[in-house]
């Protein structure tokens, strides 16, 4: 089940600081990771994900690989995420196996979500809510549409795209089972304080 905070990894050639962020993120609370690296060098990414998943394991927290169903299954991640591009989810499930989580980025579009639901996915996502630094000129998402999506859909839902400390409540109040983030938590000074800011916001719905 794919929900809290969803913690994307910013892409650098530095492996040790790379691990260590993303330790402290699951020390604050990150419930999911993400591996997200565009470089194409596959020496590295393959060691990264690697590593990376040894940790996620140590704090039971999925790993999710972005765009490469290959290096997920090569290394063994929990899951692959998908966008428009990356090809089908019948096709990664045959390769990954049936107990493998698969991602879908939905975008602005419930009948995305609602064909990934029925192909099988394990979770789409939504977005981009608010201006995101990762991809300024993406086109953005209504906050409705996670009060929509909440209501016909049953798969977790993911919120993603410049989502803050200042922002994030109102898209778990939407409806918003996960939400991912990327600057806002691996910019901030002190990451795992950070992360448990996040992490705290579904405690608190929850509490509700």
């Amino acid at each position: 089940m794919i929900g809290g905070l969803y913690a994307i990894t910013r892409e650098t050639d530095d492996s040790a600081r790379l691990l260590n962020e993303v330790e402290a993120a699951l020390r604050g609370g990150a419930a999911v990771v993400q591996y997200r690296d565009k470089s194409g060098d596959v020496a590295r990414q393959h060691e990264q994900a690697s590593e990376l998943l040894v940790i996620c394991k140590r704090y039971r927290a999925p790993l999710i690989i972005n765009d490469s169903l290959r290096l997920a299954d090569l290394v063994g991640a929990d899951g692959v995420h998908l966008g428009r591009d990356d090809g089908g989810i019948r096709e990664a499930r045959i390769v990954l196996g049936p107990d493998k989580i698969i991602g879908v980025s939905c975008y602005q579009s419930l009948d995305l979500a609602l064909a990934a639901q029925a192909a099988g996915a394990d979770y789409a996502a939504f977005g981009s809510f608010f201006a995101s630094p990762t991809k300024p000129a993406a086109p953005r998402a209504d906050i409705a549409l996670l009060q929509h999506a909440s209501g016909v859909l049953h798969l977790p839902i993911v919120a993603i795209g410049g989502i803050t400390p200042d922002n994030a409540e109102s898209l778990i109040e939407a409806g918003a089972d996960a939400i991912a983030v990327i600057h806002a938590l691996f910019e901030a000074a002190d990451i795992e304080a950070r992360a448990r800011c996040f992490a705290d916001f579904f405690i608190a719905e929850t509490e509700d």
